[in-house]
């Protein structure tokens, strides 16, 4: 059986669609440390410099750290030592996994709701 990695790939879409904006970021420092794990260069500088363009500069304060930290991250993984990197982007991920878990309903409700008629679901 070959597997091409379609059912995976739609998966992962379809779980990125679903995901709160905490969650996507989680996401991103998961796909970024994985990355720092591998040394693969590539897939670690883009997943960084995702959450660094992502952030809110409406928020300055929050948003000027993060962008050190994340610059940090990049220069380090520049000059190959990907495990100081590892360290900070662990501990921003438990960061945003805390925020998520504290803020996030654990069953939040469909995107839709599903259309009645006479209180019967159509």
């Amino acid at each position: 059986m070959v597997n091409n990695g379609y059912g995976t790939q739609q998966y992962r879409q379809q779980d990125v669609m679903g995901a709160s904006p905490i969650h996507l970021v989680v996401m991103a420092y998961d796909v970024a440390i994985s990355s720092c794990e591998k040394q693969d260069f590539t897939r670690a500088t883009k997943a960084i410099t995702i959450l660094r363009d992502a952030l809110n500069f409406d928020y300055a304060e929050a948003a000027v750290g993060l962008f050190r930290l994340y610059q940090w991250c990049l220069d380090c993984i520049r000059q190959g030592d990907y495990n100081a990197a590892l360290q900070t982007l662990r501990e921003l991920r438990e960061a945003w996994a805390t925020v998520e878990k504290r803020y996030m309903p654990l069953n939040p409700p469909p995107a839709y709701a599903p259309a009645t008629v006479a209180g019967q679901s159509v």
